[in-house]
């Protein structure tokens, strides 16, 4: 039964630790996405090019 006790409190610490990397990860801008926004521009709109078929049936 103590072995359950070690094995749990081990997770805890290893789930800690991947927590506080994902943090120091964030905040050091490692999820920062700087290439998508510049080419936004070029990527269809198929959800206005859907909603404007949707209203061009309906008339």
């Amino acid at each position: 039964m103590s072995v359950i006790y070690l094995l749990i409190a081990i997770s805890i610490f290893v789930a800690i630790g991947f927590f506080i990397a994902f943090v120091f990860a964030v905040k050091s801008g490692q999820y920062d996405d700087d290439y998508t926004p510049s080419v936004r521009m070029l990527f269809d709109d198929e959800l206005i090019k859907s909603s404007q078929k949707k209203s061009e049936i309906k008339r």
